[in-house]
């Protein structure tokens, strides 16, 4: 995984360099974090959280090379119901998964995603995840649900991988991190609610 630094950054700090992504593939990840995750009482939004960095590093990483991933094919058309069954790497599907969703995006808004209003980002996902949205290399649904899991891994994920910035999904649902070793409390906090603040991989380093 690169660059594992669990540095916060507040509004007036640079942000960290891109690893993967470019301009406006970031732009776009980071405008959909924003729609799925607005900031409100509970958190900050989903860029100030670290979203697009995470993702940007996920993507940067072996898995977004398809380190794992079997691609020899044959790639004959499967089932929904069998999941991912293309030969690109998790790197070549977000960039003509973004590519194709920017396109359809000005065919119908007259923008890019990142430039529509709230409103129209709302409506536009929403048609990406029915499959109303064109996105004919991979499929709006498929591109979709890949889009929310990348987005809730980076505001749960630690923040050693660039998102949940200051662990704040963490503290929002009382999540304690990463230690595992709470048998010991299990007893004298039977019933009752267990608030510590969380602790993430680089607190115990």
């Amino acid at each position: 995984m690169p660059d594992q630094s669990n540095q916060s950054m507040d509004r007036n700090e640079t942000p960290p360099a891109r690893l993967s992504l470019n301009a406006t593939e970031y732009a776009f990840i980071s405008a959909v974090a924003d729609t799925m995750i607005p900031a409100d009482d509970l958190s900050p939004s989903g860029t100030d959280c670290g979203v697009a960095v995470f993702g940007d590093r996920q993507l940067a990483s072996a898995w977004g090379g398809g380190a794992k991933l079997y691609r020899d094919g044959p790639f004959d058309k499967g089932e929904p119901e069998q999941g991912y069954q293309l030969p690109m790497t998790p790197r070549a599907f977000f960039a003509v998964g973004i590519a194709e969703m920017n396109t359809w995006c000005i065919e119908t808004y007259g923008a890019t995603f990142d430039r529509l209003s709230g409103t129209d980002r709302t409506a536009a996902l929403t048609a990406l995840e029915s499959g109303k949205a064109k996105i004919p290399s991979i499929g709006g649904k498929m591109f979709f649900d890949a889009l929310l899991g990348i987005v809730m891994e980076g505001f749960f994920a630690d923040p050693i991988y660039g998102g949940n910035r200051d662990k704040v999904s963490w503290a929002m649902i009382g999540f304690p991190g990463l230690p595992a070793f709470y048998g010991d409390k299990m007893d004298e906090w039977r019933g009752k609610p267990y608030v510590v603040p969380p602790k993430s991989i680089t607190d115990l380093l």
